[in-house]
């Protein structure tokens, strides 16, 4: 017997010697009830063409919709983690100036909302028209495309995001560890980078996760500066066919789908990741007793 069909018969079947829980049996079947009335009634829709979903599932302009949306998604990612290690660093140094100038960036950058830093870069020329450069001039309108004020606006934010996560976990590091690497005369880089980081990376990895797969659902708002990212792409599909609802369903399958790949990579990242004896100590004893 499976695993499910053994988890799904101590549910159902109530074990010998306990009191049936009839309450948990009857919202349990309402539950089931009403989720398989939503679908049916989903399913007999006559107003929506669920056939032209898996043809529009690769279609290419939604292909390449998928692609952007992970270049973008992997962008913001990569220069959030690197500027918030730097804005953590100084967040946690005993510079004042650094430690201020770290708590304004996360104020600004955490606080004014993400449509509103996308607007604001994708306008920046109407602030700096141009950059001069020795005898060089620069157009910022011609610079900044639609792409990077996506990226940017996404990287800033998540920065201010990241270098809270990498700023508590580098405190929750107990502070004996410092003390004792400094006693065996190591610097202070050298104690960030091997006692600290490697005790504070398994607090970091979590969260980072939730951060990925939160960036890969907040690059669809990218869509109201013109990127063609998999929520643009649909929108203008559907545009031209009217498929509204067969097209958001489309565009749904692939972000639940990307997502689920994310969170089985994170699992297995976490599990490699945690501490060894943690895991393995309570089979030892149990097989001691044994």
């Amino acid at each position: 017997m499976s695993l499910f069909a053994q988890s799904l018969s101590m549910a159902v079947v109530p074990q010998v010697g306990k009191p049936i829980r009839w309450g948990q049996i009857t919202t349990g079947t309402s539950a089931i009830l009403a989720l398989a009335l939503f679908l049916t009634i989903v399913g007999r829709s006559q107003s929506v063409q669920w056939s032209e979903i898996p043809r529009f599932m690769i279609d290419p302009m939604i292909l390449s919709g998928v692609i952007l949306t992970l270049q973008l998604t992997a962008g913001a990612m990569i220069s959030g983690i690197a500027i918030g290690c730097i804005v953590a660093i100084m967040a946690t140094s005993q510079n004042i100036i650094l430690k201020a100038m770290a708590v304004g960036f996360v104020w600004w950058f955490r606080g004014v909302p993400l449509i509103v830093q996308i607007f604001f870069w994708f306008n920046i020329a109407l602030f700096v028209p141009q950059i001069v450069v020795s005898t060089f001039t620069i157009s910022v309108n011609d610079l900044v495309t639609p792409a990077l004020a996506g990226l940017l606006a996404l990287g800033l934010h998540e920065a201010a995001n990241m270098s809270e996560i990498i700023r508590s976990g580098l405190t929750a590091v107990d502070r004996g560890q410092r003390e004792a690497a400094s006693s065996l005369g190591l610097r202070p880089l050298q104690t960030l980078r091997t006692v600290v980081l490697p005790q504070a990376v398994r607090l970091i990895v979590p969260p980072t996760g939730n951060q990925a797969i939160g960036m890969l659902k907040a690059s669809a708002i990218v869509s109201v500066i013109g990127m063609q990212d998999l929520l643009t792409q649909a929108q203008a599909i559907y545009a031209r066919n009217f498929l509204v609802i067969e097209l958001l369903c489309v565009a749904s399958l692939w972000y639940l789908a990307i997502t689920t790949v994310a969170s089985v990579g994170q699992h297995y990242l976490e599990k490699h990741l945690a501490p060894k004896g943690r895991s393995e100590e309570p089979q030892k004893q149990t097989r001691r007793r044994a």
